[in-house]
């Protein structure tokens, strides 16, 4: 094959082979074909789109690129969850250990932070003791042991996204619609699951801020996790203010204890019993996820996801005693407390303005080999819709007292947050769910 021609093809918009797009990718891994051709390449893509079977073959060749985990030796159905990325999102917290203790397996791989957003690794690593690496058989192991077992992604897993996502980056194509969904999919399906149910966020604090974009991007992951032979479906969630009240690592842990213990945000809660009713019912657990929600409640009532956690913890090394005493996390080592000088309403709550506050702070890092104080974070005292008096506090921010970290996060806090005259609502969270033949939309 030519690999000249193969850009050209996708160029003048054509479809491409199966194997054409498995000559460029294993050309690309393997130092074969030039940066400056895979370039080319990816902006036919960002120009000319793909159809869903090219989409399909593009994802599985970066499957086929690296190492995968084989999850046949694990009992049951296994499912998995993806968030494209909010700030606030310590769902897989709640999420993992809720279905688990609902009798579906749960084996997850999870990234750290990206960007603005905090990552789920980062946050378990706040639990004392918490490892995140572990090999595949002792994966596999706690799986089958206790149900449940959620792993760092691991540095053999799809090398070819790791290439071409640095090429995106300095190309101007990250924001390639069938880009994405490849590289969101190839972590998904080399890592295994019979399930995915993928959370797709959109509004300021998302990677998709616009509602149109998000559900393309939606579909397009649900048409590749279908078309390789999983059951796969998404919803489209609102990350226009952040999701709960805690934003950091150990005070997201311990608002993700608060709703396992059924006393969490109603927005967490909301996003939670969707997700997981999803999961239950792609497992069979379920005949429809009104009745898979109904489980999912019980458990959060009677303590058994709690109890779950605890396993998990246990399971991977940490001290599970935090769920009983929040105090064993990692604490700052000051508070103070941000005061409104206004009366009125919450009207908007700028999520990519917070996440970066909290970065600021000192929540994530500013380079990639940087290390987090885990103990570092916001907590939000107002979200949209509530009402604020003068002098009243509207977020604590947890600090390592350093003030040239507070005062810009403060100032960009600040500027976070509107504050009007009149009562908004926050609208809906769950905007809509996209199977492969089938988009309900909630209203926005």
């Amino acid at each position: 094959m030519n690999t000249y021609e193969i850009i050209k093809k996708k160029r003048d918009g054509h479809a491409l082979s199966k194997e054409e797009i498995d000559y460029l990718i294993n050309g690309f891994t393997a130092g074969d074909i030039p940066d400056y051709q895979m370039a080319a390449f990816l902006m036919a893509v960002y120009f000319r789109g793909m159809q869903p079977p090219e989409c399909v073959d593009l994802t599985m060749s970066m499957v086929g690129s690296g190492s995968t985990i084989d999850l046949a030796p694990i009992k049951g159905f296994t499912v998995d969850k993806h968030s494209t990325g909010g700030v606030g999102d310590k769902t897989t917290l709640v999420l993992a250990p809720l279905v688990a203790s609902c009798g579906v397996v749960v084996a997850k791989m999870t990234g750290r932070e990206l960007g603005h957003t905090g990552g789920t690794a980062d946050k378990f690593e706040s639990i004392p003791g918490m490892r995140m690496s572990f090999s595949k058989e002792q994966f596999v192991e706690i799986a089958n042991r206790i149900q449940v077992s959620i792993i760092s992604q691991t540095e053999t897993l799809t090398p070819a996204d790791k290439l071409m996502y640095a090429l995106r980056n300095v190309t101007a194509t990250v924001d390639a619609i069938p880009l994405i969904a490849s590289s969101i999919m190839s972590k998904k399906l080399a890592a295994g699951a019979d399930g995915i149910v993928l959370d797709v966020k959109t509004g300021a604090g998302s990677f998709m801020p616009e509602y149109s974009d998000a559900v393309n991007l939606a579909k397009t992951m649900v048409a590749i996790g279908e078309g390789a032979g999983r059951k796969c479906t998404a919803f489209l969630t609102g990350m226009a203010q952040p999701l709960g009240h805690a934003i950091g690592n150990a005070v997201e842990v311990r608002e993700a204890i608060d709703t396992l213990n059924g006393a969490g945000p109603s927005d967490l809660t909301e996003l939670v019993l969707a997700l997981g009713g999803e999961m239950l019912t792609l497992a069979g657990i379920a005949d429809s996820r009104t009745d898979a929600t109904k489980v999912l409640q019980s458990s959060l009532t009677t303590g058994m996801a709690a109890r779950k956690f605890q396993d998990l913890i246990e399971a991977q090394g940490g001290n599970p005693g935090v769920v009983k005493n929040p105090e064993l996390l990692p604490q700052a080592k000051q508070q103070l407390a941000l005061k409104s000088n206004h009366a009125g309403f919450v009207q908007e709550i700028n999520a990519l303005e917070v996440g970066m506050a909290a970065k600021i702070l000192g929540a994530g890092r500013q380079t990639k080999e940087q290390g987090i104080d885990l103990s570092i974070g916001i907590v939000l005292k107002k979200k949209v819709g509530d009402s604020v008096e003068p002098g009243e506090t509207f977020a604590i921010l947890h600090t390592d007292g350093d003030q040239t970290k507070i005062d810009p996060a403060s100032k960009r806090l600040l500027r976070a947050y509107t504050i009007g005259p009149d009562h908004t609502d926050a609208g809906n969270l769950i905007q809509a769910r996209v199977a492969a033949d089938s988009i309900e939309e909630y209203g926005l």
